[in-house]
């Protein structure tokens, strides 16, 4: 962590978040180790930080790489684990092995977190560690369908900020406290939330839904979603940036690029980007299992993080 980061519980910042995080810090303590779910996203970072100050290096923090992790969220994972000074390991699998997951029902997020875990333990095993802990806090309980969290009840995963009634606005501000980068990281759920719920998910439509997003983040969007309905595109933009994309040459340079990519036709909502609004609940879920924001890559990482997937990005959008 940044030699400026404030120690929790120094008074530098709101008393009570100060309060809740030294008891989550304690909680921690008392294991003889700990492997922490890691997206990245605030939430996991956080309980990466408490682990690693309570714990030193018997805190240990785990990216599953998966097809619906962004090759860019892995980056981040491991940039952030570097920011706190926690070992991090990544281990591979896919969700797609997993017909209950690919035929995207509303408890697809129940299979994915199930697996997510299971190989978050096969992992603590090898290592020597008995207890893997996620970024669960205070607020998801009460956040509609959520059927992700009867995985971690069921595989009795350790949520130190839920136990400690930590909220996601007390977690950003710990992870102010930090001084870690992400304390501030708009959500980025996995890759499968693109997809209607009902229509199955194939690794064509992730790999699709990740190219296109890409080229929005390469134009600047910071908040955006790209929906995979069989084919149509229905681009999400955050209302705050709406104006630009209604600007003509965004609509032809956007059918061009994501026509390129196998969408048979390009769309922009017009109600704007909104989390969740083709899953039950309007549930979106980060790598993590946490609502973010996370959450989720190609099944190697690395072959689609250099642009060289035939997209001209360079193709002249003006921002």
């Amino acid at each position: 962590m940044s030699q400026d980061a404030r120690a929790v519980g120094d008074g530098s910042f709101d008393p009570e978040a100060a309060a809740k995080a030294a008891t989550a810090r304690e909680a921690l303590g008392e294991r003889d180790g700990v492997l922490v779910a890691f997206s990245g996203g605030v939430d996991s970072a956080v309980v990466a930080a408490l682990a690693t100050e309570a714990l030193g290096d018997d805190a240990v923090a785990c990216t599953a790489r998966s097809e619906t992790l962004p090759a860019a969220e892995l980056d981040d994972a491991k940039r952030v684990a570097d920011e706190i000074g926690v070992r991090h390991e990544t281990v591979t699998f896919s969700e797609l092995d997993d017909p209950n997951f690919v035929a995207n029902d509303g408890d697809r997020c129940y299979h994915c977190r199930t697996m997510r875990l299971g190989r978050m333990y096969e992992t603590a095993k090898e290592l020597g560690i008995g207890t893997v802990c996620d970024g669960t806090n205070a607020d998801d309980p009460g956040e509609g369908h959520r059927p992700g969290l009867r995985a971690v009840e069921e595989l009795d995963v350790f949520s130190p900020l839920l136990d400690a009634g930590i909220s996601k606005e007390e977690v950003r501000a710990i992870a102010d406290a930090y001084d870690l980068s992400v304390a501030d990281k708009p959500s980025m759920a996995c890759l499968s939330s693109r997809i209607p719920t009902g229509l199955e998910v194939t690794e064509e439509r992730l790999t699709r839904v990740e190219k296109a997003e890409r080229v929005l983040r390469e134009w600047g969007f910071e908040g955006f979603r790209v929906r995979d309905h069989d084919g149509l595109a229905r681009v999400e933009i955050a209302p705050d940036e709406l104006e630009r994309a209604l600007d003509p040459a965004f609509a032809d340079a956007v059918h061009e690029h994501l026509t390129d990519l196998g969408f048979e036709y390009v769309t922009l909502d017009m109600a704007g980007y909104r989390t969740g609004s083709v899953s039950p609940g309007g549930e979106e879920r980060d790598a993590d299992g946490s609502v973010e924001t996370d959450g989720d890559d190609e099944a190697d990482g690395d072959d689609e993080a250099d642009g060289s997937d035939g997209v001209d990005l360079g193709r002249g959008y003006p921002r």
